[in-house]
């Protein structure tokens, strides 16, 4: 069973993008650029504090 984590060692800030990216099988970068596009809006940057809280770090 896959669980969703943060990445410990694929991070740049708190590890969201690197957990999501490895979930899905995909480049993190790719879920980085997506995500540097959703945070040009201040909503895209409360979801990632929240994803960042929410989700726990790998063990």
């Amino acid at each position: 069973m896959k669980r969703l984590y943060r990445s410990k060692n694929d991070r740049m800030l708190c590890g969201v993008c690197g957990g999501i990216g490895e979930y899905l099988d995909i480049d993190p970068t790719l879920i980085r650029l997506l995500w540097a596009l959703a945070a040009c809006s201040i909503t895209g940057l409360v979801v990632y504090v929240i994803a960042a809280v929410i989700i726990p770090a790998e063990k």
